[in-house]
């Protein structure tokens, strides 16, 4: 057998494989006789079928079946031997001639799509804009309101006023209407219905048009849990209200008591404290949307500033026959239009975690993946020992598909660590509110 590589330009190569006979023959000549040994056919004993019928009827399959095995086990062993590093997998390339079986060689070539050359400059992430969300005291005092009343206790009262929460029965026969919902006159928009309700006491029952009865419908969406269709049906007719509860919430007093319940005992010992502790709990839950803000720019900023050039065609040819349906080519082109950037990209990273050793040990895996489970857990009441944490790690590991969202979840994370470290980003401390309209352009 003999392999030889010829690069057509720095991306694309052809590989031409010629097999000789000898390469195969004894293999075929073992499957046949093992054929022989086992074939049924009638007016023959069983393992005495004459081996030139048994040739005629399969050796050219047998044949072609082990021409392809060796030439599949002997050109991935030339890529892995060459150090080839491939975008796709090798296309056949087809024969100008039908190949003869009985010949002494043949010859096999393959396309190759090679990966391109480039270098990944961090100090162009200059210009990115590092985010970091500092909330305002704005929102931290609703934060502290919103917490307050949480903790707070309810009172009854007589009638509604302003603040106060009415539970109350929504019935509509003919709309199949019965749900138990709560709401405050703020939630309102009819002026009528509002100077009703105020009259009314528990046990009320007042029969109102839905029809601007609230400020926003998707509120009275959720109240009465409609989807778009329901709530148009519902709109010119009446919706029936009978008042179950009328409450007020005191807010919770800022003491001691209240510190302890939010946060470890002693940690927090006066209201300028807590805002601290609330800033620093809203400075966490916006971080995950300031961190995939940045590994979103980055990414677009590298593919668009980091030039390279693909192998296009072979690409296109490729993707024709690597999925689970067959493509037009111009189906494949339309795909390949759709793919590019992220192929671009995978290159970069991948460009990035060999030249900086970034790739993800088995041990860092697991961990992850344990970390993720423990949280998780804990969100719901748990406390889970190691071993439980180990156990449904192996059992999530064992599954390839969740492995391979575990390990792209990693791999994000460590880039976004690694962007942060290395590159020379633009930081910018911005309110919530200022950080919506400069990331997504809205107010």
């Amino acid at each position: 057998m003999n392999i030889v590589k010829t690069d057509l330009d720095p991306l694309n190569a052809i590989v031409k494989i010629t097999v000789d006979r000898t390469d195969y023959e004894s293999k075929v000549n073992t499957v046949l006789s093992e054929y022989r040994k086992n074939a049924n056919i009638p007016g023959f004993r069983k393992g005495h079928v004459p081996m030139g019928m048994i040739k005629k009827q399969y050796q050219q399959a047998v044949t072609a079946d082990e021409v392809n095995k060796l030439l599949r086990e002997n050109l991935e062993n030339f890529i892995r031997e060459e150090k080839l590093d491939l975008l796709g997998n090798p296309l056949p390339k087809a024969a100008e001639e039908a190949l003869n079986w009985d010949a002494e060689n043949m010859d096999f070539e393959f396309e190759l799509g090679l990966s391109p050359k480039f270098e990944v400059k961090l100090d162009q992430l200059k210009k990115v804009v590092h985010y970091e969300i500092d909330p305002e005291a704005k929102m931290v005092n609703e934060q502290l309101d919103y917490i307050r009343k949480q903790y707070g206790k309810l009172v009854s009262q007589t009638n509604p006023e302003k603040d106060f929460e009415i539970t109350a029965q929504f019935r509509n026969e003919e709309h199949e209407i019965e749900k138990i919902s709560t709401f405050t006159l703020d939630d309102l928009k009819s002026k009528k219905a509002i100077g009703s309700l105020k009259k009314e006491t528990t046990n009320s029952v007042l029969n109102l048009p839905v029809k601007g009865l609230f400020k926003d419908n998707e509120v009275l969406k959720r109240a009465l849990s409609l989807d778009d269709d329901q709530l148009k049906a519902l709109s010119s007719s009446n919706i029936t209200l009978e008042l179950k509860e009328i409450n007020e919430r005191i807010p919770a007093d800022l003491n001691q008591e209240l510190f302890d319940k939010l946060y470890a005992a002693g940690s927090v010992t006066s209201e300028k404290e807590l805002k601290e502790k609330i800033k620093e709990d809203l400075q966490k839950q916006f971080e995950p949307q300031a961190d995939q803000k940045l590994l979103n720019d980055i990414t677009e900023f590298l593919v668009d500033k980091t030039k390279f050039k693909l192998p296009a065609d072979f690409l296109k040819r490729w993707m024709q026959t690597s999925g689970k349906e067959t493509l037009t080519p111009d189906q494949a082109a339309e795909e390949y239009d759709k793919s590019e950037k992220g192929i671009r990209y995978q290159l970069i990273e991948g460009k990035l975690i060999t030249d900086n050793k970034l790739d993800i040990t088995f041990e860092e895996l697991k961990a992850f993946a344990g970390t993720l489970i423990e949280n998780q857990m804990r969100q719901y009441g748990q406390q889970p020992d190691q071993k439980q944490i180990d156990g449904i790690v192996s059992n999530i590991l064992a599954n390839q598909e969740e492995t391979r969202r575990i390990s792209e979840q990693l791999m994000s994370n460590k880039m976004l660590t690694f962007f942060k470290e290395n590159a020379p980003l633009k930081k910018k401390k911005v309110g919530f509110d200022t950080f919506v309209k400069e990331a997504y352009g809205k107010a």
